[in-house]
């Protein structure tokens, strides 16, 4: 469908071999039966627990239970064959993600369950989990060490520690808050039996091209790019069973449609790649795929405008902007929304790592100047409320859908800020260029 909008529009194939398709070939591991119990007390699988897998992982554990706060190393002690539950938080000066994953693996932890944390608000959990699964790129390797990692909701904490003495509400409450939390020892035991299933699979990327109108700037392309995956069928939510993505992210490939069709026949000064990439929702796989393997020479690639973490709920009067100081795509953006009133930021919410979680990172990474937008909002207003509501009810959800509530005008908003945008970027004198003293310039 989408490479026949293309065609449609005017664009040239841009894929492989003369095609509209980047195949880009994967490895899924996926879990297709689970049955797990803390204490012989069972624990529904994407309800209550849910596993990451990654091919060699154990599929068999019985091991004691330890609780451990937020798996500070000096909190942890003998953890070595257990089973260590750690409160996920997000605060600044606790142990993150990666701090306390590291932590137990070095203290010989078998397994790693970390409550998801009710209390960040930023993002908070959601349950059920539409499925567990793990996808990676073909020749590359997903993590292969360490302990098992799950993730537990905090309403089956209870269940978990049941008979230790200790109460499982005040434990979440003290951890969303960022309190002190002590250490334990639970009665019972994990236990758990995975039936695991792992197969190769392939993918496209859409690519189709809208050629240059100056022989000067042909090597100077400018691509636009939206994500094609959604999450598609999972665990039902409210009995609806198919994960829609309308604004994460089919109404975003829909706007790159939109633009080549007003463009048709006219083109810019550059060359402009539309990309509707594969694979992001399971790590950026498209786009880095396509950045390692591009189909037009790497050279020849001025920077990337990605179209991602839109949600149009909302009256747009403040555009947060990635990358905002680092390229002069961010004056450019300033620019444009100045001239239509509407206000730019930073990213408000670091903790978030959205600029490392969409199809923008990979071009950052490989030193190609690159940006993207979220709609941003006063704290404390009446659009926070609407934009936190939807992170609990629409974000990865099956009412991700067409019938939910949009805000027409801001989506209409947006959509002139990003012709304007792509025209001027296109079209101006000079192709875009990192900052001198960029920090992601030399990130890794």
């Amino acid at each position: 469908m989408v490479a026949r909008r293309f065609a449609d529009a005017g664009l040239k194939p841009a894929g492989d071999n003369g095609t509209w398709f980047q195949r880009v070939p994967m490895e899924e591991l996926r879990v297709t039966g689970a049955t797990i119990e803390a204490g012989r007390r069972p624990l529904r699988f994407l309800h209550d627990i849910t596993v990451s897998p990654w091919p060699s992982m154990p599929t068999t554990l019985d091991v004691p239970i330890a609780y451990r706060g937020y798996c500070a190393t000096a909190a942890l002690g003998d953890v070595r064959g257990k089973a260590v539950i750690c409160h996920g938080t997000h605060r600044a000066g606790l142990p993150s993600d990666a701090q306390r994953l590291a932590a137990a693996q070095a203290a010989g932890a078998a397994a790693l369950i970390t409550i998801a944390d009710p209390g960040f608000a930023v993002e908070p959990p959601r349950w059920p989990y539409a499925y567990a699964r793990t996808v990676w790129l073909k020749g590359s390797s997903p993590e292969s060490s360490g302990p098992l990692r799950a993730t537990l909701n905090a309403a089956a904490l209870n269940t978990v520690i049941f008979g230790s003495g200790r109460h499982a509400d005040q434990l979440i409450a003290d951890g969303a808050a960022g309190k002190p939390l002590p250490s334990f020892d639970a009665t019972g035991r994990f236990r758990m039996r995975l039936a695991l299933a792992q197969a190769s699979i392939s993918a496209p990327n859409v690519l189709g091209t809208l050629p240059g109108r100056d022989p000067a700037a042909a090597a100077q392309t400018i691509v636009l790019s939206a994500h094609l995956d959604g999450y598609g069928p999972g665990e039902p939510v409210a009995g609806d069973s198919i994960y829609n993505g309308t604004l994460d992210d089919a109404a975003y490939v829909a706007l790159l449609i939109r633009l080549a069709e007003r463009r048709a026949g006219t083109g810019y000064r550059r060359p402009v790649l539309f990309a509707a990439f594969t694979g992001e929702e399971k790590g950026l796989l498209g786009a880095r795929w396509f950045v390692a393997h591009p189909t037009i020479a790497r050279s020849a690639i001025a920077a990337d405008i990605n179209l991602d973490q839109l949600r149009p709920i909302f009256p747009l009067r403040l555009l947060t902007v990635h990358a905002l100081d680092d390229t002069t795509l961010g004056d450019d953006a300033r620019g444009v929304a100045g001239a239509m009133g509407i206000a730019v930021q930073h990213d408000p919410e670091p903790e978030r790592g959205l600029l490392r979680r969409a199809d923008q990172w990979p071009f950052l990474q490989a030193g190609i100047p690159a940006t993207a937008f979220v709609f941003g909002y006063t704290p404390g207003s009446g659009s926070e409320r609407i934009y936190r509501r939807w992170y609990q009810t629409g974000y990865h959800r099956p009412q991700d859908d067409l019938a939910q509530p949009i805000d027409w005008q801001a989506a209409t908003d947006f959509n002139r800020f990003f012709y304007t945008l792509a025209a001027r970027v296109a079209d101006q004198p000079n192709p875009p260029m990192w900052k001198q003293g960029s920090p992601l310039r030399a990130m890794p």
